[in-house]
């Protein structure tokens, strides 16, 4: 084992990591925490193994085979599955490059204060796009480092609010590892679908198995097929793991601070603290409903504005990073399955047109409350994908005459 050959491995699987840390996921994990408590991190830990496992297949393929996924599909398959596989991938894309839109919005309007409305927002979103595709003419390295600094940017942002919350230690444990959870009913179960949904991107097997080919490996010599693979889990371990800190601090800091609490607790407390959106909370023994947008607002209020200012940093964080995770994804699956080579700005005006316009006429329209509301819609949405990702990269890791020697065992 070499550090150095692992540093020179590192990178395809923290761009991997960032689709299990959009806006979407960090929606999914306050609800859960609000929700159900501590009680369904064990089903968080049990989809980020699963997650894990479902990464590694989709590397392998692309390191022993030199093909990504969309590749090896439009070898495979006949015209019609493949036209189809290619719509839903899209699909999926599209919805989760939606989900990347809301949360740059939302975050956008909190730390403006709400001066810049949600729409100014979602316009700002997509000029960003454009920035990121300016940085990628540097290489794929400088991106990927810039990427590790947005996933830092979020584990300090998310660990901070972890700190000030102080969670109860022996109730996270208990959650992580008691697959169990007492007194659920529908709402739970909801939000355990949801948090799958969430964390195992669809079009995330297909970005990785592309990914991975900008490493130089002689296929020839299996010895060098078997060592990159092992680099490439062992970095896919580490990414993972980050990220699974990261959604264990925002699941945890609502658990602890606003399970079982009601409106007119909120709202007091927001009234007391002079806050500007306690009417955001109406003044009845309902229990509280969060989202990205309220979740910030309620921590402003318990813990002071710097929770707030703080929290919107992350979310914008995560909104940015998910952005060229998309538009890369699109890309390959795009020229996969269709063999089209069009230039990533074409590429990028394409599906940000389809993601944006929704989006911005909710935006518009309505309030954020129907804006978070399409977030929970994307994230089942997103399980429902789920299939058109998971039987091909089965099929293919398990077939000797695409595999070879590393195809799958029993």
């Amino acid at each position: 084992f070499s550090l150095r050959k692992l540093w020179a491995f590192t990178g395809p699987g923290f761009l991997m990591s960032i689709a299990y840390l959009d806006p979407g996921n960090i929606e999914s994990d306050l609800q859960s925490g609000a929700v159900a408590g501590f009680k369904l991190l064990w089903v968080l830990l049990l989809a980020t193994v699963i997650g894990l496992l479902l990464q590694r297949l989709a590397a392998r393929l692309g390191v022993v085979t030199g093909l990504h996924l969309a590749e090896v599909c439009n070898r495979q398959y006949q015209k019609l599955p493949r036209i189809i596989l290619w719509l839903m991938v899209e699909l999926a894309i599209i919805g989760s490059d939606m989900q990347e839109v809301i949360g740059s919005a939302i975050a956008i309007n909190l730390l403006s204060m709400g001066k810049i409305p949600l729409w100014g927002g979602v316009l700002i979103t997509i000029a960003d796009t454009f920035v990121f595709l300016f940085l990628d003419k540097y290489g794929l390295r400088k991106l990927e480092a810039f990427f590790g600094l947005l996933i830092t940017i979020m584990a300090l942002t998310f660990g901070y609010e972890y700190i000030t919350v102080k969670p109860n230690q022996e109730k996270l444990l208990q959650g992580l590892f008691v697959p169990y959870c007492r007194d659920c009913g529908t709402p739970q179960l909801e939000q355990a679908v949801g948090i799958v949904g969430a964390v195992i991107m669809p079009h995330n097997m297909y970005l990785h198995s592309a990914l991975v080919k900008s490493r130089q490996v002689n296929r020839a010599d299996k010895r060098e097929v078997r060592e990159a693979n092992k680099y490439f889990f062992i970095e896919s371990c580490i990414a993972l793991f980050v990220s699974f800190i990261i959604n264990i601090f925002v699941v945890t800091v609502f658990a602890e601070a606003f399970f079982n609490k009601t409106n007119a607790d909120v709202n007091q407390v927001c009234a007391n603290s002079s806050s500007p959106h306690s009417s955001l909370f109406p003044n009845n023994n309902e229990t509280l409903e969060v989202d990205i947008y309220k979740g910030g607002v309620v921590l402003g209020c318990y813990f002071g504005p710097a929770a707030l200012y703080i929290w919107a940093i992350g979310i914008l964080a995560a909104g940015q990073s998910s952005t060229m995770t998309g538009t890369y994804s699109g890309q390959f699956v795009m020229e996969g399955f269709l063999n089209l080579r069009w230039s990533r700005f074409a590429r990028v005006l394409l599906t940000r047109s389809i993601a944006v316009t929704p989006t911005l006429f909710v935006a518009i329209f309505q309030d954020v409350e129907h804006l978070t509301g399409m977030n929970d819609f994307l994230n089942v949405l997103m399980s429902l994908q789920l299939p058109f990702a998971l039987i091909p990269v089965l099929t293919f890791t398990s077939l000797p005459s695409v595999m070879h020697d590393f195809a799958n065992g029993l």
